[in-house]
């Protein structure tokens, strides 16, 4: 069978792929694009947009709840409308998918291939009957929910970050298993909402990667609303209960009883069933795409970008991973991995906002630090806005002065990030933070306050 040729074969139509794959064809090339699911990965359809869309709708549900603290009354109590926040998801979700297929059908030199891709050779790929070639290969495969192998997880109905997406009916009771970030966001969703919610994470405390105290901080601000947290949790099982499911996590204690059940402990790349070997696509012990500082694999003329690689599981990094690919490909601009600052957000409420190295990263670096920190108390916007839950903490190297990192947990923590963000990446020292004047009220105008209230890290 003759393969048809093209110029480039992008696998995956996620964040990095459609964006590629426009480039490309803006340079001349023909390009097959492949998507064996829906265009716009996870971000799109099971990920940010619809996650972000419901994480509004329970903002709006527990700002009503708390009308009184501001003076406002009701005339009737706070109801939650569980299709009508699905609806609009689903409607998030779908206009964005719909743009994106557009733009897709509208590129010129561009096909867009509906089917599961797998490789015969490094510079061939099947997909159904089509038998493909190119001797540039672009993997953006993404990832997926991993499922623990736990006693008893075969024997129940369990839910992941993906499926939790098509539920039609509320929770009673939702058990999630997991303490990290996505666990998180749809614990303290579901919680206002309406239902029941219980956490249970097998680390002493929450987000390990985080220090602890913004672990302490998340910890408090989900138990004010009475989400149940159980940590350390040693003996995670599962055994169904009638029409419920109980999940034993510790021996000697009672086991949660919920009528649902998400499991969130983290994620796995959609690598296992590309057929890799045949390209000799080398990956790790996790199933990653091994990749250098240009994304580049083992393999010359294969690429990888996004999830798949293990550079990052975001969509920022995904979309970065594309510019960096783009920048060395067709620009003569050789950007690398390396030169990126860490950078994300927690989405509960309110949120955080992390960036560059954490305290406990500083401490193991061995290097003399400053540290200036100052709660949410102590901020006038989050006080008019009466939501004075957590804090700001930036750290700062004592001999350059180069800030190592930052941490904003309060009020638009995920916005006021970036004015220390986009700093480090202008390499510019604290003082430059400590002399901007920033706008009056607000949370990010207390960033230079603490820049000029540095302290020795002891």
């Amino acid at each position: 069978m003759t393969a048809k040729a093209f110029d480039a074969i992008v696998i995956g139509a996620g964040q990095a792929g459609p964006s590629l794959a426009g480039r490309l064809t803006a340079a001349g090339m023909s390009v097959a694009l492949i998507e064996r699911k829906l265009v716009g990965g996870t971000c799109v359809n099971t990920g940010c947009m619809p996650t972000k869309a419901m994480v509004a709708s329970a903002y709006a549900a527990h700002l009503t709840r708390r009308a009184a603290d501001y003076g406002v009354t009701l005339s009737g109590p706070v109801g939650v409308d569980y299709k009508a926040i699905k609806a609009r998801k689903d409607k998030v979700s779908n206009d964005a998918r719909g743009n994106l297929e557009s733009w897709i059908a509208g590129m010129d030199k561009c096909t867009l291939y509906r089917g599961h891709a797998r490789f015969e050779s490094a510079n061939t790929v099947r997909v159904g009957d089509d038998l493909l070639s190119a001797e540039k290969i672009f993997l953006n495969t993404g990832g997926r929910a991993s499922v623990p192998d736990l006693p008893g997880v075969n024997d129940i109905s369990y839910l992941t970050n993906s499926s939790m997406m098509d539920l039609d009916e509320l929770p009673r009771h939702l058990i999630v298993v997991g303490g990290s970030y996505i666990s998180l966001e749809f614990a303290q969703m579901f919680r206002r909402f309406g239902s029941e919610v219980t956490v249970i994470e097998k680390s002493p405390r929450l987000i390990g990667r985080e220090d602890e105290d913004v672990s302490d901080a998340i910890l408090s601000i989900l138990e004010n609303e009475d989400i149940t947290v159980h940590l350390g949790a040693d003996d995670i099982s599962f055994a169904r209960q009638g029409n419920e499911i109980a999940v034993t996590f510790s021996a000697g204690k009672a086991p949660a009883v919920g009528s649902h059940v998400l499991l969130a402990v983290g994620r796995t790349p959609n690598t296992d069933d590309l057929g890799l070997d045949k390209a000799g696509v080398q990956v790790d012990k996790r199933g990653f795409v091994v990749v250098d500082d240009q994304l580049r694999t083992s393999v010359p003329g294969i690429w990888a970008m996004g999830d798949c690689n293990g550079k990052g599981a975001f969509t920022h990094t995904s979309y970065n991973d594309y510019e960096i690919v783009a920048a060395n490909l067709l620009d003569n601009d050789p950007r690398k991995v390396s030169d990126r600052i860490e950078a994300y957000a927690l989405y509960i409420d309110p949120p955080l906002g992390r960036c560059g190295m954490t305290e406990t990263a500083v401490r193991k670096s061995g290097r003399r630090a400053l540290v200036g920190q100052r709660p949410m108390t102590r901020v006038g916007r989050a006080i008019e806005k009466g939501e004075t839950q957590g804090f700001m903490k930036i750290l700062v190297d004592a001999d350059t002065k180069e800030i190592l990192g930052c941490s904003v947990l309060g009020p638009g923590g995920d916005e006021a990030i970036h004015c220390v963000l986009d700093l480090m990446y202008a390499k510019a020292p604290a003082s430059t933070l400590a002399r901007a004047m920033h706008i009056h009220p607000n949370v990010s105008e207390l960033l230079p306050t603490i820049a000029q209230e540095l302290k020795p890290l002891a």
